[in-house]
């Protein structure tokens, strides 16, 4: 099994005529409701306050973390090649993949598409619309994700942290050069997510995040654990005599 999330297909909104009048100002996303704009805004203030137990992920809303807890329990799962998603329409995006369905057309050019963002963003190469402008130094970017990554440059945020040393990276792209040409002997990579590990034991600890696989039982209720040391903690807290 493989867990998969595209967030950023939230635009594609179950293919309905509903008007869409509020606009996240930041991503470009937009919603039938006022509220859901409020609420949807929260993952842009930065704070991760909500802890997944399973694999130790924070998230800065309740519905994000909602929506992530469906990887693990593998609710939307690829029949074809078992990857997992946090939603029924990330799911359906991508069994594309699989038809070779590409539903967006772009009217200038007919280049095809499986997402509607990406045809989007395939617009503005027509149009040179770059709508996100940096509000530090005032560069301009087609694409909201591109002026996400080039905030980094004036706030210094490194998201992507070496699992190996105390790094840090603002592009996941250069933790992985990193850990390839520093740590080249940790020869043991995550076929899921390209990470690598120093052990074998390591990395398969690592992938229980990926499939949600839970192989240590308890022997006296029905609740299972990704690691041996949870279900330690699990029978001192509930099962001690």
């Amino acid at each position: 099994m493989n867990i998969e999330a595209d967030s950023d297909d939230i635009t594609e909104h179950r293919h309905d005529d509903k008007p869409r009048p509020y606009l996240c100002t930041v991503c470009d996303k937009q919603f039938t409701r006022k509220s859901d704009l409020n609420k949807h805004s929260q993952i842009h203030n930065g704070e991760k306050l909500y802890l997944c137990i399973l694999c130790e992920k924070h998230f800065q809303t309740r519905d994000v973390l909602r929506l992530h807890m469906n990887l693990h329990s593998g609710k939307h799962k690829c029949t074809e090649c078992g990857k997992c998603f946090d939603s029924k329409h990330n799911l359906t995006v991508h069994k594309r993949s699989h038809s070779g369905e590409k539903p967006f057309e772009c009217f200038v050019c007919s280049k095809r598409f499986v997402k509607l963002t990406d045809l989007v963003r395939h617009n503005r190469t027509h149009s040179g619309e770059k709508p996100h402008e940096c509000p530090t130094c005032g560069k301009a970017f087609s694409q909201s994700g591109t002026l996400n990554v080039h905030m980094r440059v004036h706030t210094g945020n490194k998201p992507y942290k070496c699992s190996l040393c105390d790094e840090s990276f603002g592009r996941c792209d250069r933790l992985l050069v990193h850990t390839r040409h520093v740590h080249g002997n940790s020869s043991y990579e995550c076929s899921y997510c390209g990470k690598l590990f120093k052990t074998n034991a390591e990395l398969k600890r690592h992938v229980y995040t990926h499939t949600g696989q839970k192989p240590y039982s308890c022997g006296h209720c029905s609740d299972t654990f990704t690691q041996s040391s949870r279900i330690k903690e699990h029978l001192l807290k509930l099962h001690a005599q």
